[in-house]
């Protein structure tokens, strides 16, 4: 998502044109549209509680939820739903199940009381990002995903939609502390002992790094080019702050996402930091 501003906005259309006409070249499907797509509309919206429009060629049905609540201007620009303030999932009969895809709309205090009800419900996240910038109040894209019965899907993203609406109006949690990294009182030993690896305690913050490894472009890289977690800490042990940066496997992000909101720990983003990479 990007946004661009311009005297010549005949420019910037000729440009998006350009972009679709590559795409849609490289997309070019073939035979008749299906005329059955395998999926029964009325009860994905009656379980979604959201309305969808139908892709026949495609065999997608997509249920919309826009988000006119949110108040929100990027770059003195007011955005609207159709500007990208829309959440929605798009489901697709794969074979013998169906599939989801979807991305979901958020403000900050948003993002994990609605991760929660995704994860807990059977969706996969897969993404976690921003599609703006200079955006006030911000706003955050959580993308889901899932295989298997439609009626549990649907089900599922329903329930999401509704954490979202309950949410809305800045209902959701806002952490607040007061910590001073000058001021830390932190046992580096002890939290040497808790994450079983040994860290570095430097201007008040506790900091521990633990590489992995992959290989990008045919050369292995590690630890000191980028391919490590780490987690960072400061307060007292009474009241602490974290932050840190997890280098996962795809297997690997479901369960992570999981242990980390069983502890109440927020998740910010969810993304890639390389391309060409393997694994």
């Amino acid at each position: 998502m990007m946004m661009l501003r311009s005297e010549c906005w005949k420019c910037l259309a000729l440009v998006v044109a350009l972009l679709f006409t590559g795409m849609a070249h490289a997309q070019q499907r073939k035979g008749a549209p299906p005329q059955d797509v395998g999926i029964d509309t009325a009860d994905i919206e009656r379980r979604t509680g959201a309305k969808g429009e139908l892709t026949a060629d495609e065999g997608v049905f997509k249920v919309n939820l826009p988000r006119t609540d949110l108040k929100v201007s990027a770059a003195g620009v007011k955005l609207t739903p159709p500007l990208g303030l829309t959440a929605w999932a798009a489901f697709k009969r794969v074979g013998d199940a169906t599939m989801v895809m979807g991305d979901i709309v958020l403000l900050e205090d948003q993002v994990n009381p609605v991760m929660d009800v995704a994860l807990q419900n059977g969706l996969e996240v897969t993404a976690l990002h921003n599609h703006f910038l200079w955006d006030s109040p911000k706003v955050m894209f959580m993308h889901v995903g899932g295989m298997g019965e439609a009626g549990q899907l649907a089900d599922a993203v329903g329930k999401v939609f509704a954490r979202l609406r309950e949410t809305r109006g800045g209902k959701g949690r806002v952490p607040r502390a007061s910590i001073d990294p000058a001021r830390s009182k932190l046992d580096a030993a002890q939290l040497d002992a808790l994450v079983g690896q040994k860290g570095t305690y430097k201007d008040g913050v506790y900091k521990v790094t633990v590489g992995r490894t992959v290989r990008i472009h045919g050369h292995e890289m590690g630890k000191a080019m980028g391919v490590n977690t780490w987690a960072a800490f400061a307060g007292t042990s009474q009241q602490a702050v974290v932050d840190g940066d997890f280098a996962m496997l795809e297997s690997e992000l479901q369960p992570v996402l999981k242990a980390l909101r069983a502890a109440n720990i927020d998740v910010v983003a969810i993304h890639n930091h390389m391309t060409g990479e393997a694994p």
